[in-house]
């Protein structure tokens, strides 16, 4: 299908991971909104690489794309359920936890009923004239190959980029310069189930990492690396082996309340609590962490000797393959000893996160785009990024929003905001007060701010932003 370039839509979607799906579904009844989502894959696809046997999202089912911010969604998980015939099996489940290949099957579920969005599409430039944005795509076939160009027009752009996987500086660019051919692979995360085999091949795997994508890994290898003498590490820099924080009042701060708060707080304050709070949505779900224990404990019966060595408090500094061996060289030190110590390896496997970054394609609009000190973009409290409050941000402001940025249960009610943004009303209700704590000062009952009183307008909090 053909863009009509003349044609000026509402909004114009950039990127369709699930907080780009969530606001297309949402988008979809809404008679006064003209939408379209492009994004540069030929589909929809959630971490593939991550798509471990039995694991499960780290969230409830509530937290799916739509019904947050509107239950009674065509496009909820339950009613993909009940269209799949597996509602009562999931119901005699007894979970609230789906399956991460079923979440990502219902979102491709979810996405094949939507005609507003388009595959194959790489956004290349943005520029902006009279209001109006006008975005230039290259369009691929299906080997890859670009074979035309379309042009799209939307008064409203949304950035739903998402993030992209980050090595530690030591691994990056190894082996890639002198030719040096290393035994096995060096991978992030993302990439590791079509290199799980090769990571079991290569006889010894270091993963470098403490969150939930590194304990998954670990749990998933550590059976066959048994079975088959391969030597298997997990090293973090984290003093210990951090789990997931789930009780009911810290669940709070994934709240418009915290949000508020965590917004108001100086920048170098709000970066250190940034970063003391990953425990929050990075750690490890405590099942798994007693899964891991279990297992270990049952492959030691009768004092058998394990491959494998559990090491915290060790940030490596260092890496290099050897020229003879192809083996990794991986220099860590001890952060609460200052010791160093090296560590050979087969593989390497990276569970160092993703990092939020600024699309080249948004360059043509120069200073339009509000950028903090650090080169990110400023979003404000109402995920806007230019002062007109027409460029919209979906995910990846963690530096700015805090813990509520990557959860999935939040995404809803952010695309609430942007629409009442595009509408000039609320075509889904958006609930302001949440939590039963106060978060900062707290006020006198008489000083209390209603609830009608959160305006989408960023205006009154620039000196924040």
């Amino acid at each position: 299908m053909s863009a009509d370039s003349t044609h000026i839509h509402d909004i114009l979607g950039v990127g369709i991971g699930p907080f780009g799906l969530g606001l297309a579904a949402l988008s979809e009844p809404l008679d006064d909104v003209d939408a379209i989502f492009l994004d540069q894959r030929p589909e929809f696809r959630w971490h593939p690489g991550m798509m471990i046997e039995d694991s499960t999202i780290q969230v409830p089912f509530l937290a799916d794309l739509v019904t947050m911010a509107d239950p009674t969604s065509p496009y909820s998980f339950l009613n993909f359920l009940k269209e799949r015939r597996r509602l009562y099996p999931f119901y005699i489940r007894e979970s609230f936890y789906p399956l991460r290949a079923e979440f990502d099957e219902y979102c491709r579920w979810v996405a094949a009923q939507l005609d507003t969005l388009r595959w194959n599409r790489r956004v290349v430039s943005v520029t902006r004239e009279d209001g109006v944005f006008t975005a230039l795509a290259e369009v691929a076939d299906d080997s890859g190959s670009i074979v035309t160009t379309e042009t799209y027009r939307a008064r409203h752009l949304v950035l739903g980029v998402g993030t992209q996987p980050v090595l530690p500086p030591a691994l990056r660019g190894l082996g890639g310069g002198d030719g040096t051919e290393a035994a096995g692979p060096l991978i992030h995360t993302a990439d590791y189930l079509e290199n799980r085999e090769a990571l079991l091949d290569s006889g010894a795997i270091t993963i470098i990492g403490s969150g939930q994508s590194a304990a998954e890994i670990y749990r998933d290898l550590i059976d066959d690396a048994e079975d088959r003498g391969v030597r298997l590490d997990w090293v973090t820099r984290s003093p210990r082996f951090f789990p997931m924080e789930y009780t009911k009042l810290t669940l709070e701060m994934t709240s418009p309340e915290y949000t508020d708060h965590f917004r108001a707080l100086p920048d170098e304050l709000r970066e250190r609590v940034g970063r003391e709070q990953r425990t929050l949505y990075k750690g490890i779900s405590a099942d798994l962490v007693d899964d891991i224990h279990d297992t270990l404990y049952r492959l030691s019966r009768g004092g058998r000797q394990l491959l494998t060595n559990l090491v915290s408090e060790a940030e490596l500094e260092s890496a290099d393959i050897d020229p003879i061996s192809g083996e990794y060289l991986l220099g860590f030190r001890n952060t609460a000893l200052g010791k160093t110590f090296t560590r050979r390896s087969g593989s390497v496997v990276a569970a160092t996160g993703y990092k939020s970054q600024v699309p080249d394609f948004l360059s043509p609009l120069g200073d339009d785009i509000r950028l903090d000190s650090r080169g990110r973009l400023d979003v404000s409290r109402h995920y806007t990024i230019n002062d007109e409050g027409t460029i919209h941000v979906v995910g990846g402001e963690e530096h700015t929003h805090g813990v509520t940025a990557p959860d999935l249960g939040f995404g809803p009610w952010r695309a609430s905001v942007v629409l009442a943004a595009v509408t000039g009303r609320e075509p889904y209700p958006i609930e302001r007060t949440i939590a039963f704590q106060t978060f900062g000062v707290p006020t006198d009952e008489s000083d209390a701010v209603p609830d009608a009183a959160f305006a989408l307008d960023d205006s009154k909090e620039m000196s924040h932003a």
